[in-house]
């Protein structure tokens, strides 16, 4: 397994994760939010975008629905894959090839109308953000 301290992020990953945020359109509490908050943001918003997708396909909203699974896969592929650490280890290399499947899959669910596959990236999203929140208190404790 991982070590709990090994940061699949790498050194100027909260200025990525900032501009990542910004450039999808969101600034609330941005400036003033920790790395780790940042990273929370994106999944929350990865999630919601999802959530919005599949309401949008089950009510025939074709233009939300693709304007909310773009989204959603902006903030993963450029959000979450975008600020992993290059050379972060087997870590960082096993959360990259999870960002950029769950971005194709999105792909596939926005063409596809599937929502089988919507569920599918939120349930692969969810326990990351999970074990993020779970890491918070010691993540927060060692940046101070």
């Amino acid at each position: 397994m991982y070590a709990a301290s090994a940061s699949p992020f790498g050194p100027r990953a909260a200025q990525g994760f900032s501009n990542a945020y910004r450039s999808i359109g969101i600034e609330t509490g941005v400036e003033a939010a920790s790395p780790h908050r940042l990273v929370a943001m994106l999944f929350d918003g990865a999630i919601e975008s999802i959530m919005q997708a599949r309401g949008a396909m089950k009510d025939g909203r074709v233009d939300v629905k693709g304007r909310a699974i773009g989204r959603a896969a902006r903030i993963v592929d450029e959000g979450l894959r975008g600020n992993l650490a290059p050379g972060g280890g087997q870590l960082s290399a096993d959360l990259g090839n999870l960002y950029a499947y769950i971005a194709k899959r999105l792909m596939q669910a926005n063409l596809h109308n599937d929502a089988a596959a919507l569920d599918e990236c939120q349930s692969l999203l969810e326990p990351l953000r999970e074990a993020w929140a779970a890491i918070g208190p010691s993540a927060q404790g060692a940046g101070r």
